[in-house]
């Protein structure tokens, strides 16, 4: 799962197909018809082999009726940009958006689309491994950027010990990109069987097997362990376009803090969502969590109870910006936030 997606790589049949079924799924019932007849799913992974959950991925988008990609071949006749954007809330469309591309990886060896762009994902991974090799150090940056030359020169052996999870990883392709950063201890999950499918398989090809994948839902995780990097590039922006959005990143907010260590880092990259309005949810989550401790606790004025969950770090400051209305801003914002 991940946010709107830009620069794709090479993937057009993949893209015919997800906006065919963006198109024509009239509501989530339907959709969910078509995604949960193949979407059969044990703990941490599929109960089906790759073949017949492709049969039946094929077969429930089929007896969905949805119109062939020529259908929308004119101007006139591409879906509602708004309409196609709200779609990514729902897991029903990443299921089928999926199937398309673990299709298009068996016959043609795509990837699948690069979320936000190549260059975005390039700089993400580089950024966060400067980010981390000064944490390792002892140092909470004030200018992630200007520790980039030491940072190069301590090289995999400290980012080695670093635990990393993705939530909503898609293809895994951010994963691969930190593995060459010289991180080792990688997991990435997706609550779609479908993503982790193609994820593993590209993973695989490409020569990066020892990445773990797992089937699960970050609003509702299965997973226990906590770690000490959790990157999330595009998940939350797609779980604000559900119609319960605001409801969801409050559930969202719950479930990431368990999952990143206390010491831990949160990396977010959105383009829903500016550097600022970042912080401000995380600063609303750190006062809900605070008055929450203290009803229980029944001490107002307990020191304890008053401590943020996460504190900013750090945001990327090489992406290029523009100016709309007066104000400066980026298509794209990755902030990093620390786990208390």
């Amino acid at each position: 799962m991940a946010g709107i997606r830009l620069q794709p790589e090479d993937s057009d049949a993949s893209q015919q197909q997800a906006r065919a079924v963006a198109a024509d799924l009239v509501s989530d019932d339907d959709r969910s018809v078509a995604a949960d007849s193949w979407s059969i799913k044990s703990e941490y992974g599929s109960t089906l082999d790759d073949d017949q959950r492709h049969a039946d991925a094929a077969e429930a988008l089929n007896n969905a009726n949805l119109p062939p990609p020529s259908d929308y071949s004119s101007d006139k006749d591409e879906p509602d940009a708004d309409a196609v954007s709200s779609m990514l809330g729902f897991q029903s469309y990443w299921d089928a958006a999926y199937a398309g591309e673990l299709t298009n990886f068996r016959e043609h060896g795509h990837a699948g689309e690069v979320w936000f762009g190549a260059d975005v994902m390039e700089v993400v991974a580089s950024w966060t491994k400067d980010l981390c090799v000064d944490i390792s150090q002892g140092r909470i940056p004030n200018h992630v950027d200007d520790v980039k030359a030491e940072a190069s020169e301590l090289g995999n052996k400290v980012l080695s010990s670093w635990s990393v999870l993705d939530i909503g990883t898609g293809n895994g392709l951010l994963l691969q990109e930190l593995a060459k950063q010289g991180f080792s201890d990688l997991t990435g999950t997706d609550y779609s069987e479908g993503a982790i499918s193609l994820a593993q398989s590209v993973a695989n090809r490409d020569g990066f097997s020892d990445i773990k994948f797992l089937v699960d839902d970050v609003l509702a995780t299965k997973l226990e362990q906590e770690f000490q990097l959790v990157m999330d590039k595009g998940t939350l922006d797609a779980i604000g376009l559900h119609p319960d959005g605001p409801v969801k990143r409050m559930m969202y907010w719950d479930s990431v803090a368990k999952l990143v260590a206390p010491g831990g880092v949160l990396v977010i990259t959105s383009c829903n969502s500016t550097k600022d309005e970042l912080i401000q949810e995380v600063e609303s989550f750190n006062r809900r969590k605070i008055s929450a401790a203290q009803e229980v606790e029944g001490v107002k004025d307990d020191e304890s109870c008053r401590d943020p969950i996460f504190q900013y770090l750090s945001h990327v400051r090489t992406y290029p910006t523009f100016m709309f209305g007066g104000s400066v801003g980026s298509r794209v914002a990755t902030v990093a936030f620390l786990r208390k």
